[in-house]
């Protein structure tokens, strides 16, 4: 007769067929079985066949009959159980190596958000892992992601590309540290971020504007944009009382840099927390409308509405006249440059004064 063993395996063996095994040991026909047990005939065969499975009860009773104990029997189930989802599991991450490419792996594992691997299904479960889903068809139905799938349409940009942006930005704003959010000392300390245009140094810069936000309950984000995603910025609550600010590198203009922080900050000061703002999101009119305020607040915020009429009524945008009127205003001139050609006072040739950072 088999004896009592612990049983580990990662081949799917029916637990019916060591069942049909000690019925041999022991000459005991299924029919029998059944009669002892007082379970129709077909239940003993399916289980032998592992059609069916051996429940708790079963388990007692075949300890009843055949003397080997339940717990014996229920951990074989279990164990041949877990190997069959384990098959089905592999069988669906080989599936899902379809779309892996749709993700900018390099990228994320650069910033150590995945590991570093050439193999297809090891880059599904990192993915899987990095996005908390059992699937990545299950990605876009996450609400955390979903904006990233509300753009508007164009045939160039990934929004999966977008989700794994977002999703970097939750992981990194739940290590960052900071104060209760206050709205008005954020609002109190707009001009106080505004100054740090000025600063050359664009590492001293960013650490000194973390701290500000931190002290405002704002947490920042700032990272590489990843390939395809055509976005600078971004907004979005992490729990229910830290506003996140997310910004990418891309492009490196510092003017585009300050125009973005300010439109991210507007929607923070302005906005249903709720929302999830992803920089040119205008499928509705609702985010339409709310983009088109915080363009405005960032304008108004940077150079005010009045002293920039009254300084391109001179139609004097030569080098040396964009640096005086920056000074009279105290901000960067590069982000006076970039507001001339925005509105086309200078060709997006002209770069008087506009720099790049040069991020650490």
């Amino acid at each position: 007769m088999m004896t009592d063993q612990s049983y580990i395996s990662d081949v799917a063996i029916p637990p019916g067929e060591y069942l049909e095994e000690v019925l041999e040991d022991l000459v005991l026909s299924q029919a029998e079985l059944a009669r002892r047990m007082g379970r129709p005939p077909q239940v003993i065969n399916e289980i032998i066949k592992g059609e069916k499975a051996i429940t708790s009860e079963t388990a007692i009773q075949l300890e009843q009959v055949i003397g080997v104990s339940a717990q014996f029997w229920n951990n074989l189930e279990s164990e041949y159980r877990l190997v069959l989802a384990k098959e089905q599991e592999l069988l669906k991450v080989q599936k899902e190596t379809e779309v892996v490419a749709s993700f900018p792996y390099l990228e994320m594992s650069k910033l150590g958000m995945v590991k570093r691997t050439r193999v297809a299904v090891e880059k599904v479960k990192e993915l899987q892992k990095f996005f908390g889903v059992s699937s990545l068809f299950n990605i876009k139905n996450v609400k955390e992601y979903s904006p990233a799938f509300r753009l508007c349409e164009k045939d160039t940009i990934s929004r999966e590309a977008i989700a794994a942006w977002l999703r970097t930005g939750h992981l990194l704003a739940s290590e960052q540290d900071v104060a209760d959010f206050s709205k008005n000392k954020l609002r109190d300390n707009i001009e106080n971020i505004r100054s740090l245009s000025l600063e050359p140094d664009p590492n001293k810069m960013l650490s000194t504007l973390t701290s500000l936000l931190n002290a405002c309950g704002v947490a920042l984000i700032v990272i590489p944009h990843y390939p395809k995603t055509y976005v600078t910025g971004a907004t979005f609550w992490y729990g229910k009382n830290k506003p996140v600010v997310m910004m990418s590198m891309r492009g490196s203009w510092a003017d585009i840099f300050w125009f973005s922080l300010m439109h991210e900050l507007a929607h923070i000061l302005l906005h249903d927390k709720r929302i999830t703002f992803i920089e040119g999101n205008t499928v509705s009119e609702e985010y339409r409308v709310q983009e088109e305020e915080a363009d405005d607040f960032s304008q108004e915020t940077l150079i005010s509405k009045k002293s920039y009429e009254k300084f391109t009524s001179k139609f004097d945008f030569s080098p040396e006249a964009i640096f005086r009127f920056s000074q009279s205003i105290a901000i960067h001139p590069g982000i006076v440059t970039g507001r001339l050609q925005h509105d086309k006072y200078l060709s997006h040739l002209q770069h008087h004064h506009r720099v790049r950072y040069k991020w650490k």
